[in-house]
């Protein structure tokens, strides 16, 4: 088994999706420990530090990568199972941003009010009760919350030498968003380009489902995945699989298509697990799917599409490749 540890430079850390010449090559099979920056680089470290002054668009939310993958041809399913995200600092950051957010005017949401305050929020990290702390600036209330961590950016080279920003999440994955993205997931994308060129980042402690404010508790993060291809078609879009679901990501402008996005991908996921028509898969997700929101504040909306594992037949899911990186990842 190949190990592949990566720890990024300033300078290597890249932007977009699509664009960028790829930093390593690794192998099918290969265990990655790598370093993710947080989606601020760092720089806000006080509660004194605000977004207008502290950020420098666009270079904001920076991946690690991308890696070629040998044998990946376009068409494949690059599979990424996570294994372990630790925080990698012992504070992770929240702020409000002018005119970014679900509740506030933004740049496709125009009205004539003014932007909300700028606001920073720092949560230390309490690595032994592994919590962080919500402190309220405008009143007294602190609260513990659970560590919770995920990735908010996952994704590969998108297709026709498209190139997209980090900020964006579509078919080949990108900033979803999506608390599904943690520990124990096995995540699907369709390989667009040779070697798929898949890119991780924006590490999160924490995030509620929508990330309301359009940030979470922002933090770099050690991450440790194992790297998978199969030679079978790629899904149209992102997939995940964890011990007790089935889902899909849809992201899109409005809301409503990010939600049909996955729904449809769902239905076709379903009508090939298990022998049903059209109209049966869309039947029986009505009544079983669970949907919820990853991110309502990005330049597309995403919404996941869930299936729960107990309610439908055991099925070889891609070849039962999940379970058996679950088991790899034990041994680790």
């Amino acid at each position: 088994m190949d190990i592949v540890e990566f720890t990024p430079e300033t300078e290597q850390l890249t932007w977009t999706f699509g664009g960028a010449a790829p930093i390593r090559r690794v192998k099918p099979g290969s265990v990655m420990r790598l370093w993710t920056e947080d989606a601020f680089c760092g720089r806000l470290r006080s509660t004194e530090d605000l977004a207008s002054a502290s950020l420098n668009m666009p270079f904001v939310n920076p991946q690690t990568g991308p890696f070629y993958v040998e044998g990946a041809e376009p068409g494949d399913t690059l599979v990424l199972h996570l294994v372990e995200l630790t925080p990698a600092r012992g504070w992770g950051a929240s702020a409000t941003i002018p005119f970014f957010g679900g509740l506030t005017s933004t740049d496709r949401t125009a009205t004539l009010q003014d932007p909300l305050p700028e606001r920073t929020w720092i949560y230390e990290v309490d690595t032994d009760k592994q919590t962080v702390g919500f402190r309220a600036q405008g009143s007294d209330l602190e609260l513990a919350l659970p560590i919770e961590t995920m990735l908010g950016t996952v994704g590969v080279a998108p297709a026709a030498g498209e190139v997209r920003s980090s900020l964006v999440p579509d078919t080949f994955g990108g900033n979803m968003d999506t608390p599904e993205m943690r520990a124990g997931a096995t995540c699907f994308l369709r390989v667009n380009v040779e070697g798929a060129l898949f890119s991780v980042g924006d590490g999160h402690y924490r995030q509620g489902e929508g990330e309301s404010c359009g940030t979470a508790v922002e933090g770099s993060m050690n991450v440790v995945l194992i790297v998978e291809l199969l030679k079978t078609p790629g899904p149209a879009w992102p997939r995940i699989e964890n011990d007790d679901y089935l889902a899909v990501v849809g992201s899109s402008r409005p809301l409503e298509d990010a939600w049909r996005a996955g729904q449809v991908d769902m239905v076709g996921w379903l009508g090939q697990l298990h022998g049903l028509d059209k109209l049966d898969a869309y039947q029986l997700l009505s009544q079983i799917s669970e949907v919820p929101l990853a991110n309502v504040v990005d330049v597309n909306y995403s919404v996941v599409t869930k299936v729960p594992k107990r309610l439908v037949p055991a099925s070889e899911v891609y070849s039962g490749i999940h379970r058996h990186l679950r088991e790899i990842a034990a041994t680790l």
